[in-house]
């Protein structure tokens, strides 16, 4: 029972909780990413190409004989993911970018003077004083 006890006070971290949502978000971001780069980006790269599907294109190693299917290297799926990373990729440098800068602002900021404690006018007032009886 101890281990479900210090599982539960874990698993109800802030960072915990944060990191579960920020996972959430991400896998949410990485499927707009792969729909962005295989319906929008590709086809058009494609025209371009002369018609080139990149999810067709595959280097077989050995083609497919009756039940055995072929034994293929996909490198146009390959290529699509790679542009789903650097797309994502970017967008976290961005969104990183974004949080330092605002970071730097708050670190730019200047603290206000600190009030004074009252010893420290108290000290001020003796300080005036003996300064007017010179």
């Amino acid at each position: 029972m101890a281990i479900i006890k210090e599982f539960k006070e874990f698993a109800m971290r802030g960072n915990v909780v944060d990191l579960a949502v920020g996972v959430i978000i991400g896998a949410a971001f990485g499927k707009i990413v792969t729909s962005l780069v295989t319906d929008v980006i590709m086809p058009p790269l494609g025209l371009l190409l002369h018609g080139v599907d990149f999810k067709d294109l595959k280097y077989v190693l050995r083609p497919a004989v009756g039940k055995t299917p072929e034994t293929a290297i996909n490198y146009g799926l390959f290529v699509n993911n790679v542009i789903d990373f650097l797309i994502v990729a970017f967008c976290i440098f961005l969104m990183v970018k974004g949080i330092n800068s605002l970071k730097k602002q708050e670190e730019a900021a200047p603290a206000p003077d600190p009030v004074p404690t009252k010893e420290e006018l108290l000290l001020t007032e003796i300080r005036d004083l003996l300064a007017k009886q010179k």
